[in-house]
């Protein structure tokens, strides 16, 4: 994590040197204050990133400083200390809106852990918004944050003025065909048919049908002439996607097709001239299928002039975060839900998931929380299970609770119990709002009671 700037606001001088040390050694920058009104005029004068306070201090306490602090600046964390504690202060703070609630004497790294939690999330949260503020600004929707990306782009980019067949190399979901309609929009064929093909979706049977065309008669149910998609993108492009999965017969009817620009329909007597760029996408390994004789050789080369990778999501996370904040755009407007967010816990349980399926995998999981979800954000328990159970991002569950946590852990516990699990209510109960009974949750390890 980056060096943050924290405030630490103590009166009791040897504990501010203390907490200030500790601040130091995890590598960050610290300010400190011994009462109220001079943590004000610090924040004057010193941006920070969370601010550790105590409660009871001479002139303005800790309290009325995070009413100041959530009013002024309502995205810095506050961490609250205190020797008197209750779990009625605890749940006054609570609702105040502090981040966390430490009674003293507390353990350092149980501190070291809250403030490390609460500068993820606003870390977080910053990124995503200035994520959703330039949702869709991309070409297509298209998301390049990552290095890998941003240079699969420039690849597109520099291929699109020519006429040369572009091999799109990734895994499933990982916006190929996003990648080829871009290299369309930004070819001198802008204006001309963008076809797709999916030559593992249509039988054997048909496929040199759909591709090249027929003339009536020229089989049983061949009823009508068909000019076939090659002709229909006509000046324009065509995508052969999962051209791996083309049967080996029809491979050498679409080399001659790139070597010689004509088309010859089952049934017509002569070939006919075509005037179309060809992208293929696949991902298989055509390498290795050409050992095994599953792709011809000469169809492979000619085909593979400019290659443009597409790394798995897993390889390049740097992207997960504004496709997040873009597919919360996409179906936010679709659904009428166009100002959903995301809580933190469930923006960290998308990030530990590998995503087999990769953006369309990712694009679905937030359609269907949106569509399902009550809140104005989506929340841990609108993931599909399987991402649920990786979601426990929050502070961990430890034997070490001070006193007032157990308390508070229990009595959590109890609210649960007696509105039978039913979280809106009881937060409701306990005077909280949703969030931050979500985070109490996650802290105790109550989030999948």
């Amino acid at each position: 994590m980056d060096p943050a700037t924290i405030l630490v606001v103590e009166d009791d001088r040897d504990m501010r040197l203390l907490l200030h040390e500790m601040c130091r050694e995890a590598g960050h920058v610290v300010v400190t204050a011994a009462e109220g009104a001079e943590a004000l005029d610090r924040l004057r004068s010193n941006p920070v990133d969370a601010i550790v306070t105590d409660v009871v201090m001479p002139g303005i306490g800790g309290n009325e400083l995070l009413a100041e602090v959530r009013r002024a600046n309502p995205d810095i964390p506050v961490i609250i200390t205190t020797a008197f504690g209750s779990i009625e202060s605890a749940v006054d703070a609570m609702r105040a809106g502090a981040y966390h609630y430490l009674p003293k004497p507390f353990r350092m790294e149980h501190l070291r852990t809250a403030l490390e939690h609460a500068l993820r999330e606003r870390r977080l949260n910053r990124e995503l918004l200035h994520f959703q503020q330039s949702a869709g600004e991309g070409p297509l929707g298209i998301v390049a944050e990552s290095s890998a990306m941003r240079k699969a782009l420039e690849l597109i980019r520099l291929a699109a003025p020519a006429d040369s067949p572009v091999l799109l190399l990734g895994e499933s979901g990982t916006g190929k065909e996003l990648l080829a309609r871009l290299l369309h929009s930004e070819s001198p064929r802008r204006d001309g048919r963008f076809v797709a093909v999916n030559c593992a979706a249509i039988p054997e049977t048909l496929l040199e049908s759909q591709l090249f065309g027929h003339r009536r008669g020229s089989f049983t149910d061949a009823r009508e002439d068909r000019r076939g998609l090659f002709r229909e993108a006509e000046r324009g492009t065509i995508l052969l996607d999962e051209i791996g999965d083309m049967p080996v017969q029809l491979q050498s009817k679409l080399l001659r097709v790139l070597q010689e620009k004509e088309v010859q329909p089952l049934g017509a007597a002569m070939p006919e001239p075509i005037d179309v760029r060809v992208i293929a996408s696949t991902h298989r390994d055509l390498g290795m299928l050409v050992q095994d004789g599953r792709f011809r050789s000469d169809l492979y080369y000619r085909l593979n002039v400019i290659a443009v990778r597409i790394l798995p999501l897993r390889e390049r996370p740097e992207d997960l975060v504004p496709l997040v904040a873009h597919f919360l755009h996409k179906h936010g407007l679709r659904q009428g839900r166009e100002r959903t967010s995301i809580s933190t816990a469930a923006l960290e349980a998308l990030q530990r998931h590998e995503w087999p399926g990769n953006a369309r995998e990712l694009e679905n999981v937030i359609e269907r929380a949106i569509v399902l979800g009550r809140h104005a954000q989506v929340e841990l328990e609108d993931l599909p299970e399987p991402l649920r159970m990786r979601g426990n991002g929050g502070i961990e569950p430890s034997a070490d609770l001070g006193p007032l946590a157990r308390v508070e852990r229990e009595h959590i516990l109890r609210t649960l119990r007696s509105v039978k699990g039913n979280k809106a209510a009881a937060a409701r109960l306990l005077g909280l709002d949703r969030k931050t009974l979500y985070r109490k949750l996650e802290a105790y390890g109550l989030h999948r009671s």
